[in-house]
């Protein structure tokens, strides 16, 4: 089967999907813990926006770096809480917080949008391009709305294309016989699949599949 590239298009899907479901969330329960993670629904959610914004800035020096990060400081505010350079002021409440999600969503979009796709830059899972950017902000968004779906007590089923979208880019060693969502959840450690327990140890790749 033929499965289009990971595009900008899919990244603010991702968001526009998940930001929709977001603001069903009871107002008083974004400090619950989001899932299985050890972070609230709050912090999970800067999480993700830090994600999508270093994703994008990864990409934006005339000379992308190749050997490590673009150097913005990256730090918890509580211990135990995630490393990020992207919070949301709590004044602005739930609201402010999706606004900042969507902000740093679109960032990424432009960038993937307006990349050549020749452009390589360093993630901890090998040099990617724009769609590899792409498809690892969709991922989060994703995955991260599962886990913030279940601290929040909230439905969550997001498109099959979009996941077997990047699958397909991410993650090759994936099984094709099962319905994308459940295996996205298998292959980022999430749950089961008929056959194969669930994973302890994960990871995808960044990497165009020609340059792995």
């Amino acid at each position: 089967m033929n499965i289009a590239p990971v595009s900008a298009e899919d990244v603010e899907l991702a968001v526009d999907l998940a930001v929709y479901r977001l603001r069903k969330a009871e107002l008083d329960a974004w400090d619950y813990r989001a899932g299985t993670l050890k972070w609230t629904c709050w912090e999970t959610v800067e999480h993700i926006a830090d994600d999508l914004f270093a994703y994008a800035v990864q990409m934006g020096p005339r000379h992308p770096p190749i050997n490590g990060h673009v150097p913005f400081v990256c730090e918890p505010r509580r211990s135990g809480g995630p490393a990020s350079t992207v919070f949301a002021e709590r004044e602005a409440g739930p609201e402010g917080l999706l606004q900042v999600l969507e902000a740093s969503a679109a960032l990424l979009a432009a960038m993937v949008r307006t990349m050549p796709p020749e452009v390589r830059a360093h993630h901890v899972m090998g040099l990617s391009d724009p769609e590899g950017f792409a498809a690892m902000g969709v991922v989060e968004i994703l995955v991260h709305t599962h886990d913030l779906a279940e601290g929040l007590g909230l439905e969550w089923d997001p498109p099959a294309e979009l996941c077997a979208r990047v699958l397909a880019r991410l993650f090759p060693d994936a099984p094709t016989d099962t319905e994308p969502w459940p295996t996205l959840l298998w292959a980022t450690g999430r749950g089961t699949l008929p056959g194969r327990a669930r994973l302890t140890r994960w990871r995808w790749h960044a990497a165009p599949a020609d340059e792995r």
